[in-house]
């Protein structure tokens, strides 16, 4: 009897912990990957709150290029996306206190994910610094990288300012991200824009299809909603 109780309690704690791992939202199933995240009630809706989990991928200040443009999302199950729409809103405030000094409120979208999670394209916002009177600041809101290989410090040396622009947001502010992604190019357009805010000319992945996932990093509180694909 003590066996069979011992193997019982393992086996529905196990269950407990595999099912904490994912969450659901307005009928789609989220795995979660290196952040925590559940589903509330912000502002009388329900969104998505996602945090990178320190635990589960510890951040050092003094390895940002090892350390930071990681997999740390929230991935939609069941999904194979190649070309396309994805379009979500997003919010994002900073933590408070913050592991990072420098958190800008980094909050975006990881998609063509590997199956394992090694590699991706990312495009993400820096809300912060969207409404800088610094102008260095602003053309760097806007940061696109493919992991692993094409993190932000290894494109800003390769290329300065050609996968970083600016956009006009700010962090504790509804923004509509819409990308649009067509074989090697993707086109990032804000809050319902007419026209694109940044194009990725030659995306350098090599994935060609894989998941989706809503993303942030350190120091950053991110809420989600409205996340609408259209695969083409």
């Amino acid at each position: 009897m003590k066996m069979s109780f011992f193997v019982l309690f393992v086996l529905n704690f196990c269950a407990l912990s595999a099912s904490s791992q994912k969450i659901v939202f307005q009928e789609q199933n989220f795995e979660l990957k290196n952040v925590t995240a559940s589903v509330v009630k912000f502002n009388g809706e329900d969104v998505i709150k996602v945090e990178r989990d320190l635990k589960a991928l510890p951040f050092d200040v003094n390895r940002l290029e090892a350390t930071v443009d990681e997999p740390t999302y929230v991935k939609l199950m069941d999904l194979d996306f190649e070309n396309g729409t994805i379009e979500v809103k997003m919010l994002s405030q900073i933590q408070n206190p913050s592991p990072f000094q420098r958190a800008q409120g980094f909050i975006g979208v990881a998609f063509r994910i590997s199956e394992n999670d090694t590699e991706f394209e990312s495009i993400y916002l820096r809300p912060r610094v969207g409404r800088s009177d610094n102008q260095l600041a602003r053309n760097r809101t806007v940061q696109y990288y493919s992991y692993p290989d094409f993190k932000f410090e290894t494109l800003r040396k390769e290329a300065p300012g050609k996968y970083e622009t600016t956009a006009p947001v700010d962090l504790n502010e509804w923004i509509t991200m819409r990308i649009e992604v067509n074989g090697e190019k993707a086109y990032m357009y804000i809050n319902d824009s007419k026209y694109s805010t940044f194009v990725v000319d030659k995306l350098k992945g090599k994935t060609t299809h894989g998941a989706i996932a809503l993303w942030v990093d350190i120091g950053t509180i991110g809420y989600f909603k409205d996340l609408k694909i259209d695969k083409r």
